[in-house]
């Protein structure tokens, strides 16, 4: 992977945007949910049909509860440039970009994929603490630490 200049802080916008629309995307369609089950009380059988409605909005008020929870831990990481992994970091490494922040999983940005990974997943403990230069092995997958920014 060649060297290219990433700036930390935009992809710390990116994330927390990306967080914030995905909630707000989540409210309108629980909104729309809860609509359309007060609209379902007009036709025979709506029962089952509310029933299986409620329950589908159950799931995504879980799913909203989680969404801020990673919307909260955004709050937590560091923005700061640092020599040594932490939470907060932008690790290149010669196979991958990783953001370590909240289980975001994939994302691209300016056209180059990213992972925004937990500081709690296995890979952020591996580098946790690591620099430009080392090595790590996980699941048999061996990475060299191009950069930390």
């Amino acid at each position: 992977m060649e060297k290219i200049v990433f700036e930390k802080s935009d992809i710390r916008d990116f994330v927390k945007n990306t967080i914030a629309e995905k909630i707000e995307k989540l409210k309108n369609f629980i909104e729309f949910t809860l609509e359309a089950s007060r609209d379902i009380k007009k036709i025979p059988k709506y029962d089952s049909m509310r029933e299986e409605m409620q329950e589908e909005i159950y799931q995504m008020q879980r799913q909203l509860g989680a969404l801020n929870d990673l919307k909260r831990n955004m709050g937590k990481v560091l923005n700061t440039a640092t020599d040594r992994i932490q939470i907060g970091s932008l690790v290149i490494t010669n196979k991958a970009r990783f953001y370590i922040s909240v289980s975001l999983g994939e994302f691209f940005f300016e056209g180059d994929r990213f992972y925004a990974i937990s500081p709690e997943s296995p890979m952020a403990k591996k580098m946790m603490g690591m620099k430009a230069g080392d090595e790590f092995t996980l699941n048999k997958i061996h990475q060299k630490i191009v950069e930390v920014l």
